[in-house]
């Protein structure tokens, strides 16, 4: 499986870059708290993805895409938590998954 064709990995990618963009606005008090989480968290998302299909079993490729999905739901909290510290005004549907 070629991690680079999948639709999952590429949206990622575009994931990655919006929380870089939106986390520039954050407080500078937040460069080495919730900035620096939300970002790891983004990056960690294509980055299992992809690791998880250069590994050579299905149940390793599987083992990694379910660290990707926890770090997507871990971004996801901390948008809510931007958004109760007031960093945001909305969330997008971007995390409106099944």
């Amino acid at each position: 499986m070629e991690y680079k064709d999948l639709e999952v990995w590429i949206e990622a990618r575009k994931l990655t870059k919006l929380v870089y963009d939106s986390t520039k606005s954050y407080p500078k008090e937040e460069i080495f708290g919730l900035t620096n989480q939300m970002r790891r968290s983004s990056v960690s998302v294509p980055s299992n993805i992809a690791e998880g299909c250069g590994r050579n079993t299905a149940k390793e490729t599987t083992h990694f895409l379910f660290i990707a999905r926890g770090s997507f739901f871990e971004l996801e909290t901390q948008f809510y938590l931007s958004l109760d510290l007031t960093y945001i005004m909305k969330i997008s549907k971007l995390f409106q998954i099944k």
